[in-house]
């Protein structure tokens, strides 16, 4: 059956790979439950404080171990039997720890983050089976392990005299982040060329170019086949009084070419201007759309 409680860590397998990182885990929890001293040899816990240590062991353990000890219901008894069963474990697991310290190198590693990773996964295995690895250990086994092509960069960092492998660790982070930068600007484009101008920049830069061209194109025309005129007659033509008239114009020409620019000034909407003026001066609601202009032309 399942565990109703959540479990704080990892349950203790039955073949005791996790026993050291579980023994570890359970003395802290035991400890800020205020139940630690209920492993401790001549303890003077309760009996309350012995049940609430041995329903969390029990809670922490396989299912087939519960089965196996489930007879014992002293937490300290509880305590000493897994640790007679499973303590071999240290010496299983500290010769493969001092195989992977001998063996790890920080060249042999894609990133530093990498590298520290498995420095302080071997570290830590290596002082929970009793052997003690200082700060001095870790700077030298980092150094030391350098590529031979970074030898004069191995040699500055023994000058800075790091007291901590988190410091070393912490400048080749930087470094390794800088060295990535580099390169990212080294390849985003070749050496001596220009970065190419934004698309938005370099289209208003040509349409301004043509804009200046047409209006040096068209002088006093304007649009391109259109005589603009004086200033005088453009405004007698916006006001609707026809075009320029001489000497020679004779009265047809004059009538049309007052229908003519009368014409021309129709909106668009031509529909709605002639219906309103047919329904305003005969009250006709309908009007044929060919005799427009007529119409137009007899209320002028």
């Amino acid at each position: 059956m399942a565990n109703l409680a959540k479990l704080e860590f990892a349950a203790l397998d039955l073949s005791g790979d996790n026993f050291l990182s579980w023994v570890l885990d359970a003395k802290i929890h035991l400890r800020a439950n205020g139940l630690g001293q209920t492993i401790v040899d001549e303890n003077n816990a309760s009996p309350e404080e012995n049940a609430k240590a041995m329903i969390f062991l029990r809670r922490h353990i396989h299912e087939a171990l519960k089965s196996e000890y489930v007879v014992v219901d002293e937490p300290l008894v509880l305590w000493k039997a897994l640790g007679e069963r499973y303590d071999h474990q240290k010496t299983m697991t500290l010769p493969r720890a001092r195989y992977e310290w001998t063996h790890l190198r920080f060249q042999d590693y894609k990133s530093v983050s990498e590298y520290n990773s498995a420095m302080h996964r071997i570290t830590s295995l290596m002082r929970l089976c009793g052997e003690n690895i200082s700060e001095e250990d870790m700077l030298e086994k980092t150094l030391s392990t350098f590529h031979a092509s970074n030898v004069l960069l191995q040699q500055q960092y023994r000058h800075s005299s790091f007291k901590k492998y988190s410091e070393l660790v912490s400048c080749l982070l930087l470094a390794e982040q800088n060295n990535e930068l580099l390169l990212k600007n080294h390849q985003s484009r070749p050496t001596g060329s220009a970065p190419l101008p934004e698309i938005n920049a370099a289209s208003q830069e040509v349409n301004a170019t043509s804009s200046r061209g047409n209006i040096h194109k068209r002088g006093r025309w304007g649009k391109r086949g259109h005589w603009q005129g004086n200033r005088k007659n453009r405004g007698a033509r916006s006001e609707g009084l026809g075009p320029r008239s001489g000497p020679s114009t004779n009265g047809k020409n004059a009538s049309r070419n007052k229908g003519k620019a009368q014409m021309s000034h129709v909106p668009r909407n031509v529909d709605s201007l002639v219906t309103d003026v047919v329904q305003r001066d005969i009250g006709c609601a309908h009007v044929v759309r060919p005799g427009i202009w007529r119409i137009l032309s007899s209320f002028t």
